[in-house]
């Protein structure tokens, strides 16, 4: 039904309409009429609206309207969930390299090593512990917070 992003309204015998999936066992099956909405975020099809009833029913085109203006709606409010969690994957990974970086510091000055070395320090500490690179980054700088605190009384 959603494949050509507009509406469908089918008013009776709409188990025999060719766009009609049957599906075993679901109650949509017996029903007379339906009117299905596609549910668009960025042009994409990510959803269906459907109204179903058990009589015939002439959907008008304020119903269809309505419905269509749900499922936009709808649509923009998936799109906006999306880039909220894009957003916090980006704002994560910025935090994870501004530790990594910090740490990087810390070893390469506590420990003589270069850029390279110094990420790989990490990378290895990461694999064995089975700890992800900011978990063993945020160590490495709580360490060197704590050597610092103590060295200030």
């Amino acid at each position: 039904m959603a494949e050509h992003r507009e509406p469908v309204a089918i008013s009776q015998d709409a188990a025999k309409d060719p766009r009609f999936q049957f599906f075993n066992e679901l109650p949509e099956d017996s029903f007379e009429a339906f009117l299905s909405v596609p549910v668009l975020s960025r042009g994409r099809l990510v959803g269906v609206i459907n109204l179903q009833h058990r009589q015939s029913h002439v959907y008008s085109q304020r119903q269809i309207r309505l419905i269509s203006t749900i499922g936009f709606l709808v649509g923009a409010e998936i799109e906006l969930a999306r880039l909220e969690g894009e957003k916090s994957d980006l704002v994560e990974q910025l935090e994870t390299r501004k530790v990594v970086e910090r740490a990087k510091g810390i070893l390469q000055r506590d420990l003589g090593l270069d850029e390279e070395q110094a990420y790989l320090a990490l990378q290895r500490q990461s694999r064995q512990k089975r700890r992800s690179m900011k978990d063993v980054a945020e160590a490495i700088v709580l360490s060197e917070e704590i050597k610092r605190g103590s060295n200030s009384n």
